[in-house]
């Protein structure tokens, strides 16, 4: 930190990334990316982008606004688009959180850090010992309430009538619902949206779109909140999306029907990952999302996750007291999973081996 750096920002928390290391290949199954890669006709778009990267795009992503618009059945001044749904929510601290933030105590990590960034009073919910939330909770909150539905880290999800029950008892504030994984079986909140003027919904095509590298994200309410973020961004930076990030999303658009059959093998995967890790004494959440989260009684989490790596599988391990024996596994493709699986079932042997001689 140099000395020239505001007293404000030196206390920020900051939040830690899956890693990303580069040493040698890995089995990678920390981040919560698609193991599939793009369809092809954004491969194609991607390409012709190239020779007009020299004008800068359409700050208003006007195509990409109507498209979005039409496959969600609003309007496009109901379609709000930035760098990643990140860049999203960080806005919507912003714009909306001066009487303070309510989240999960158990959630993303990066609202805290938001909240910090903007000096919010952030203050959290208990969750149950199951990692489920009680919706009561946020009734009345008098406050924004943020909720990532599937959560961020358990993947479990609320029913829409609950979802719906906290945004109308929550009229004075802004209720946002962080729909990051809805894709891998939750139901969508967007429908809402259309009922009532204080709910924003953020999805992201990093996840079920298989375009985390191309950082997109868009959220979808009242033309009021869609007018509010749009003032933040050109009071930031008008142009942030790119031209090849909005033709890419605009062709994934087109070929829907590829994405949903990757959403669906995912689902089949995931259901095939969580059988075989509880028949080797693991629990695991009951996760909606593309990943799960499991805890084995014969092997702590910080151990599970270092031993994996040493074989060429990353994992996403907490420090978390209440995330310590766990691990957050992303469902990759069927040939992945089985290789985590065969690894798990070999340290846990190992494990048990290793039990056995200390209790001689």
């Amino acid at each position: 930190m140099s000395r020239f750096f505001s007293s404000r920002c030196a206390g920020l928390p900051a939040y830690v990334p899956g890693e990303q290391p580069q040493d040698q290949p890995y089995i990678k199954l920390n981040t919560n990316e698609s193991p599939y890669p793009p369809s092809p006709g954004v491969l194609a778009a991607v390409t012709a982008q190239a020779e007009k990267l020299c004008l800068y795009p359409d700050p208003d992503a006007g195509a990409l606004r109507a498209a979005l618009a039409r496959a969600y059945g609003v309007e496009p001044e109901n379609v709000f688009l930035s760098n990643g749904s990140d860049d999203i929510l960080n806005f919507a601290f912003l714009a909306f959180g001066e009487a303070g933030v309510l989240a999960p105590a158990v959630t993303y990590g990066f609202y805290p850090v938001y909240a910090a960034l903007h000096h919010l009073d952030y203050r959290t919910a208990a969750v149950n010992g199951d990692f489920s939330l009680n919706p009561e909770e946020y009734h009345g909150a008098g406050r924004m309430v943020v909720l990532a539905n599937p959560n961020a880290q358990t993947g479990i999800a609320l029913g829409l009538e609950a979802v719906e029950g906290i945004v109308r008892a929550n009229p004075g504030h802004v209720v946002l619902v962080d729909e990051a994984y809805v894709d891998f079986g939750a139901q969508s909140a967007v429908e809402l949206t259309k009922r009532y003027d204080n709910l924003l919904v953020v999805q992201t095509f990093s996840k079920s779109r298989s375009m985390a590298g191309a950082r997109l994200g868009f959220a979808v309410g009242d033309r009021g909140l869609v007018d509010d973020l749009r003032r933040i961004q050109y009071a930031t930076n008008p142009y942030n999306l790119n031209r090849m990030t909005q033709a890419a999303a605009l062709a994934a658009l087109a070929e829907q029907s590829y994405y949903d059959e990757n959403c669906r093998r995912i689902q089949e995967t995931r259901a095939y990952t969580r059988n075989a890790l509880e028949a080797l004494g693991f629990t695991c959440t009951d996760s909606l999302a593309n990943f799960l989260l499991a805890s084995s009684p014969e092997l702590p989490g910080g151990q599970l996750y270092r031993r994996l790596k040493e074989r060429g599988i990353l994992v996403r391990h907490f420090s978390d007291e209440r995330l310590e024996d766990w691990v957050r596994i992303t469902i990759g493709t069927r040939n992945q999973m089985e290789a985590l699986a065969a690894a798990v079932a070999d340290l846990l042997a190992i494990a048990r081996e290793e039990a056995a001689y200390a209790a001689r």
